[in-house]
């Protein structure tokens, strides 16, 4: 994949470091949790408006966001939980 981050390699950059932020996960070498990067496409901002105003995220950090997202997601859905009897 030439296009950027896989979605099973986010880890090289995002991190969770009892340290920074209390643990929650973060772009590696920042202080901007995963929630809050999410947190403001939810309120509309662009990809542009996000780079221009975080200037310490590139797009493979945005994407990384997304695909950890996507991935806790996955292992939280009731689809991936097996059944009750």
């Amino acid at each position: 994949m030439t296009k950027g981050v896989r979605m099973n390699d986010w880890s090289q950059h995002i991190t969770c470091d009892p340290e920074i932020l209390v643990g929650k996960p973060a772009v590696r070498g920042t202080r901007l949790s995963v929630e809050h990067i999410l947190s403001l496409f939810a309120a509309g901002w662009s990809v542009q408006e996000v780079l221009e105003n975080y200037p310490t995220l590139d797009p493979g950090s945005l994407r990384a966001v997304f695909a950890f997202a996507a991935q806790a997601v996955r292992a939280h859905s009731p689809l991936s939980e097996p059944e009750a009897e």
